[in-house]
């Protein structure tokens, strides 16, 4: 059986993809992926801080045929462990009728290209019961971190 072609883009997130990109945000920032609930406040500034001139944060979005399949948003940091620049996958979100279609092997693809001879590593979070994503992420070359997360947060 051949695979269907279609027609994909990822890009950066536009101006005009603001209230498309949010409503994605909420859904997300609502389900089971994440611990942390996310305000509504929080997602408008993660998306302002995309599109503006904040360095350590790029949102983009993946068209397939031309309509908004899902959105993506990676953090640069940098780690003394591996002496360069780290690309955090903060948010990886495709719409329901959109998944297991390949577009998140093609969002990882191309960050490594677009990172190719920057970045030293990769890195992403994910809810231990989410076995459908983890099995995703270790289809691309992602493995379970042996350390132990802490966080402070300063809200």
């Amino acid at each position: 059986m051949e695979r269907e072609k279609r027609m994909v883009t990822i890009r950066l997130i536009r101006r005009e993809d603001f209230q498309e990109v949010l409503e994605m945000m909420k859904v997300f920032y609502a389900s089971e992926a994440v611990l942390h609930k996310a305000s509504e406040e929080v997602l408008r500034r993660d998306i302002e801080d995309c599109l503006g001139d904040m360095p350590f944060i790029e949102g983009y979005v993946f068209e397939d045929e031309g309509k908004i399949a899902g959105y993506a948003m990676a953090a640069k940091a940098y780690t003394t462990e591996y002496g360069g620049i780290c690309i955090w996958v903060e948010d990886l979100y495709m719409k329901p009728e959109y998944r297991h279609r390949g577009l998140g092997s093609l969002f990882f693809a191309f960050l490594e290209k677009e990172y190719e001879g920057k970045a030293v590593r990769f890195k992403l979070e994910v809810e231990e019961e989410n076995n459908t994503a983890i099995e995703a992420y270790k289809k691309n070359g992602y493995r379970i971190s042996p350390y132990f997360e802490m966080t402070k947060e300063m809200l």
